[in-house]
Order: structure tokens, then sequence, then C-alpha cells
């Protein structure tokens, strides 16, 4: 989570235009991506490019005690206040504001307050003593339990209709998440996916009455497990059986595809480095380079990987999804990982990290937002290349995959599954038409 670009990676990215972000899986991916119709996709772009010039500049006024225009008119040239041109007019991203002090060090400093903002970040960002534990072999697993809420708003919908729901349900991983226990759900008896559905739900169904909330919730208990591997690079051999990983070799349209963006990018980072983890790390060390900052919906994104290559900034799924394509172009085979991280504090988030596989290792995690922690301890320094931390929940197992029961109408969210999705009889019904709340603890 660094707020400025690597000078390195700037020059790798140079002549790219700004745009203004375990075991194996029981079956091999499926490229199942929703494609949304132009009109709903527009639609989305609306809610999430709302603000206008005025008030981008009014916000920057307040947060920062000595702005003047010519600071919005270098940054706005910079392409570090986000924005598109939707019909006719330049409108800015809704966190575009928020996501400059992220972006650019320089603006954060002057904001009121600058650290203190800045830096409430999750523990396991930087170096902490459960990193270290992992390493050291110790028992860091650790029982949670999560309670999930999905509420519909009232008069969404007429009343006496019925309301369709799925639930983020968590999978058995050998190793990694085990011993999942439902307690209860409201309303009772879900239909729970089986543990072959690479985004598992639990499905509900529940008529609205008028003036009221519609409420789903979902409680149960799972352990999850710290995973470590120590990678040696003189060991790592080419692929054995390459045509046995071919599913996780290839492009994927419409998020993972070596076009000439990536494939220039790809180039100026490896060099004529040989061998499969040495490429791996300078893969990993420049896409970690990116400054994280908020997203916009991953819908109304054309092609992720490229988008978080050229943005100047990308959130956790936006990194993840380039760095999966920037290795399958090396031939280091890779998968989606994502659901919830926690911390030993009170810090939780949606999240998504990664997998890839090098031989004679296997299947290894990986979570280039966490990315390289501040240490000149050289394993440390690489533990999320390799290692995941126990404080995880993970959902999926493959990103764009169907639901069971499957969706009658276009999901609101496309790739990802963390939220859930609603829909009735005559559309899907968005993020705007309903509120979710995740509480989780860790049993002692």
């Amino acid at each position: 989570m660094r707020p400025l670009l690597h000078p390195v990676l700037l020059a790798m990215l140079a002549g790219s235009a700004l745009i203004g972000c375990s075991s194996e899986p029981q079956s091999a991916p499926q490229d199942n991506a929703e494609q949304i119709s132009e009109t709903e996709r527009k639609a989305r772009m609306r809610r999430d490019f709302q603000w206008t010039e005025a008030r981008v500049k009014e916000k920057l006024a307040e947060l920062i005690p000595d702005y003047t225009e010519a600071d919005f008119e270098r940054w706005d040239a910079a392409g570090l206040l986000e924005y598109q041109i939707i019909d006719g007019e330049k409108r800015y991203f809704n966190r575009a504001v928020s996501n400059l002090f992220y972006i650019d060090d320089a603006a954060r400093d002057r904001r009121i307050e600058p650290k203190s903002w800045y830096y409430s970040i999750a523990p396991l960002y930087q170096v902490h003593p459960h990193h270290q534990a992992v390493m050291n072999n110790e028992n860091t697993s650790k029982r949670i339990r999560i309670t999930y809420e999905l509420t519909v708003k009232p008069d969404v919908i007429p009343a006496e209709q019925t309301l369709r729901v799925w639930l983020p349900f968590p999978r058995a991983i050998p190793g990694q998440q085990t011993d999942i226990q439902l307690l209860s759900a409201s309303p009772t008896d879900p239909l729970i996916a089986n543990e072959q559905q690479l985004q598992r739900t639990a499905y509900f169904e529940q008529q609205t009455k008028a003036g009221e909330p519609t409420a789903f919730s979902i409680s149960y208990e799972y352990t999850a497990h710290a995973i470590h591997n120590r990678i040696d690079a003189a060991q790592v051999t080419p692929l054995k059986d390459p045509a046995a990983l071919a599913p996780y070799l290839g492009e994927r349209a419409p998020h993972m595809v070596f076009n000439e963006t990536l494939q220039a990018l790809n180039e100026r980072i490896v060099g004529d480095e040989t061998n499969l983890y040495r490429i791996a790390q300078k893969l990993f060390a420049a896409v970690d380079d990116i400054p994280w900052a908020s997203a916009r919906e991953y819908s109304s994104i054309a092609n992720i990987s490229e988008y978080a290559a050229t943005a100047g900034h990308a959130d956790c799924g936006q990194q993840t999804l380039l760095l999966m394509t920037l290795m399958r172009m090396n031939g280091i085979p890779t998968r989606w990982q994502s659901g919830w991280e926690f911390s030993d504090g009170k810090f939780n988030t949606m999240h998504d990290w990664g997998w890839f596989y090098l031989e004679p290792y296997g299947w290894m995690p990986m979570d280039v937002t966490h990315g390289q922690l501040n240490t000149m301890d050289d394993a440390l320094r690489w533990f999320y290349l390799g290692s995941l931390d126990a404080y995880r929940l993970t959902f999926n197992d493959d990103f764009s995959q169907p639901f069971f029961p499957a969706k009658q109408h276009t999901r609101s969210e496309t790739v990802d599954s963390q939220r859930g999705e609603v829909e009735w009889e005559l559309g899907n019904l968005y993020f705007d038409k309903w509120n979710y709340k995740m509480t989780w603890e860790v049993i002692e």
C-alpha cells in the first residue's frame, strides 16, 4: 500500500495513457464472465462517477488548507483525479478526491491530519508477530465466527413479491479453511451450494412486505489456517506437465488478455530473467508498486488487468488480475481466490488474492496488495509470495463463476462474490437497493 508509483514502474509504464486499481480447485476454471448491456453499464458508470468539477474542487479546498486552482489543474492533467466522459459531460469518480491521497504522497502530506488518516491500515500490512509465528511453524490457526446480514430497503419492489438472495458462503479447502459449521440462518433452511461450486453461496427466498425492510442473515464458524512455504530459486524447474495445468496458463477474456500493452510491460519488467521464481518476484514487486486506491465497480471495466496497468492505481482484485495475467504470460500457472480479511484488532475488509504454481513446490498463495513487507529479512520480506496469514475468510476459488441455483438476471458484481446478490421476478437489485454487514470474532 505505497503512496507513489515506484520510478522504475513509472518508466515501465511510459507510453501507456492514464485513464484518469492450498489445494487445487475441484474443477478446472471456466470462462463464465457475464456481459452487461451497454445501457446497464452506463447506468452503473453514472452511479460511480457523480462528482462535478465544482464538487471536486470544493472537497479539495476543504481537505487541503493551502489548496489552489493550479493544484487542481496539475492533478487533473496528470490523471490523478479519475474521470469519465459520460453523455458528453466530464464526471469524476465519487472517490477521486480520497484516492488522490493514496496516489500522491505530496498531496497526502498537505491534507488535514495526514498521518492519522493514512496510517490507519490493517496491522498485517506491516511486519507483525503473526508473520514470524507462521514462519516458525507455530500453531497460528484461528477459529472464527461469522454473522453476515443483508437487508433489502423498504418498498424497492412491490409488496408480496419474492426476493431471491445469494449470500456468500465458504467452502472447505484442505490446509487453509476447514471445519465449517452452520449455526443459524434467517429465513431458516437456506439452500447451500455444494463444495464443487467455486463461488459458493447460501440461497434464500422471502416475500416482501409494504413499508418494511426484508432481512436475510447467516451465522457460521470455521477454522482458518496459515500457509507457509520456503522457496529456493535454485530448486525451481520448468513445468513437468504443462498440459495438466493448461486451464491456469491461458488467456481468459475479457480480463486476462495478453495484449500489446501488457506484453510490453511484461518485457520491461522481466528482461532477460529465466528463473521462474525470480520472474515471479520481479512481477510481484512491480505490481506491488502500483498504489492501492478504491475501485469503481468491476462490471463497468472492459479489461481489469489492463486497467490496473494503466490507470495509475488499482485495488486488490485489479492488482491480482494483473499479476495473474503477467505470470501466465511467462508460463507460471495462476488462479484466483477472494473473500474477506481480518486482523487481531478490529480491521476487516473484502479482499482478493491469488495462487501461483512452481515446480517442485506446487500451488502457493500470493497477496500482492500486502506486497513486500518492510524488512531487511529477505524471507520475511517475501512472505506474501508463497505464504498466507490465518486471518482469512475464503468465499471464491475462481472469478466470474455461476451460482447455484442459477441467477436469472445479470449480477451486480460480475467478477467477484463477496457482498451477495439480490433479484426478483422483473430484474436484478443493484447495490444501492440493499445494505450488508459482516460481523466477526476470533473464538479463543
